[in-house]
């Protein structure tokens, strides 16, 4: 009777230490899978990848890098954030907008692109390329498919042309979706830009917990499984809004979601 209770208890407990181990690989997998989707998207997100700037062969260097931008629609227009363009380009010195399209060496290749659409309140812009082939092109999400604690990636130029013109990709969760425009506790906290969104233009923006840095400006924010593009880093025109009270401002990234993208797109289609 005692021999049987015992082989019972050594089942019971082979039983759940299978058990225990069963769940934890299958917890340790999820981060695996997740890594694996990344690894076989990003062949097809940074061939679309460019750098944005302007591009005047007298002078040193030729290109000055302003942020990142990614190939979308037919081809040959480019998105990125409004402030990542100059007001002027001095065309009288035969400087232009340009992109750089990263290739194996650490230069890449110039073309130039002409503004054709803009929507300032939103900070997007798009560029058309001048002539020669397509680029590939990336798949927008649609407009109802972002959900707080869904995984992204995005894919930039974090530091600019310091290191030369390759693309770098950080990931992370979108840690809340929030309106742009956030009611101060004291009115000594508002500024005139708060308070016309406030007032007219309260939109939501991604919250991310990724690190990304003035160069990432413009870059893609996507799905790691699918490669769709869910939203565009913003690091100027959204932090100056959410954390003009802040003396030390915070690591965290916003994006633009993609739907005020899809609306720019439609305008110039």
């Amino acid at each position: 009777m005692n021999e049987g209770l015992s082989n019972t208890r050594r089942s019971g407990m082979r039983r759940r230490v299978l058990q225990s181990a069963c769940a934890f690989a299958m917890a340790a997998a999820v981060p695996v899978l997740a890594r694996a989707d990344l690894v076989g998207v990003l062949p097809q997100i940074k061939p679309s990848i460019v750098a944005v700037g302007t591009y005047q062969r007298t002078r040193s260097p030729a290109f000055q890098f302003r942020g990142t931008g990614f190939v979308v629609g037919d081809g040959h227009l480019i998105a990125t954030n409004a402030h990542v363009l100059p007001e002027t380009v001095a065309g009288e010195n035969m400087e232009t907008l340009a992109i750089v399209v990263p290739g194996k060496d650490q230069q890449g290749t110039v073309r130039q692109v002409s503004r054709v659409a803009s929507e300032r309140s939103r900070d997007l812009a798009l560029l058309r390329l001048e002539g020669g082939a397509a680029l590939p092109a990336l798949s927008l999400a649609s407009r109802e498919r972002v959900q707080e604690g869904q995984e992204i990636a995005f894919t930039g130029f974090p530091i600019g042309a310091v290191l030369g013109m390759t693309p770098v990709t950080h990931r992370g969760i979108v840690s809340a979706i929030t309106p742009i425009g956030i009611p101060q506790a004291n009115s000594r906290d508002l500024n005139p830009a708060l308070i016309r969104r406030l007032a007219n233009d309260v939109f939501r923006v991604y919250q991310l917990d990724a690190t990304a840095y003035p160069g990432n400006s413009g870059s893609p924010v996507f799905d790691p499984k699918t490669g769709e593009v869910i939203g565009v880093i913003n690091m100027v025109f959204v932090k100056s809004t959410k954390e003009s009270a802040l003396s030390d401002p915070s690591g965290i990234s916003y994006a633009i979601p993609v739907e005020y993208l899809h609306k720019l797109l439609g305008e110039v289609r």
